[in-house]
């Protein structure tokens, strides 16, 4: 798995580091994580879901509390998501992806019922998964080429390394206004407010324990600080 966790860069936030058993950043805000793994092979990531700011709702949970909720618990990838199935209408629009080495599920309160993810190339973004927007479809086609050269971890995370700006006649149209939709068409976005605030590469293991390496990054889209390594 190859990510970018977009966000305001005044958000307050702490970088990756082992907290227990669990490694992954912390949002100082809220409490809660965007991506995660434990010890024991399991990994969790949320993305939010973009809609119009008019029609948003924020919800009286943190979605980010979701990860470290799989992370903590024993449940299985299946069992979690449909238990949170009846419970997802207290959260904001969010797209929730919980695994081990053996099972992968995924879960959207936006239409995206409790699921399995069946074995292959896959890409979430902000809408749905597999939403056909160009960077989805740039991000998959990266991270297959780089499976294909059986590239590093650490050369892994070139493929969420992208500023190709698609055309505009390409963007999806999710409400929010064409220079919103151009902002974050990038798979890595900048900007001096909101942009690509971590780049996280994570992979899990049968015969042996998990990895995951993050690396933040700046406005101006220079690192922070050191790579992260679990």
């Amino acid at each position: 798995m190859a990510a970018n966790r977009d966000e305001f860069h005044a958000r307050p936030a702490e970088p990756a580091r082992w907290r227990g058993d669990i490694f992954c950043g912390l949002d100082l805000t809220a409490g809660g994580t965007w991506l995660g793994i434990h010890r024991n092979g399991r990994v969790a990531v949320v993305t939010n879901y973009r809609e119009p700011i008019a029609g948003r709702q924020s919800g009286e949970r943190s979605r980010g509390l979701l990860p470290l909720a799989f992370l903590e618990g024993s449940q299985s990838p299946e069992q979690f998501c449909r238990e949170l199935a009846e419970q997802q209408h207290h959260y904001g629009a969010f797209n929730l992806l919980v695994g081990t080495p053996d099972s992968l599920w995924y879960l959207g309160n936006r239409g995206a019922a409790p699921q399995a993810v069946t074995p292959g190339i896959h890409g979430l973004c902000n809408g749905l998964l597999d939403d056909p927007w160009p960077k989805v479809q740039r991000a998959k086609q990266h991270l297959a080429n780089a499976i294909t050269a059986d590239c590093s971890t650490e050369q892994l995370m070139e493929v969420v390394d992208d500023h190709f700006q698609p055309p505009d006649s390409e963007l999806p149209d999710t409400g929010v206004g064409l220079d919103l939709e151009r902002l974050v068409a990038p798979v890595f976005i900048q900007s001096p407010t909101y942009g690509t605030r971590a780049s996280s590469v994570v992979e899990l293991h049968r015969d042996r324990d998990p990895i995951m390496l993050e690396q933040g990054w700046l406005p101006d889209g220079s690192a922070s600080g050191s790579l992260q390594r679990s």
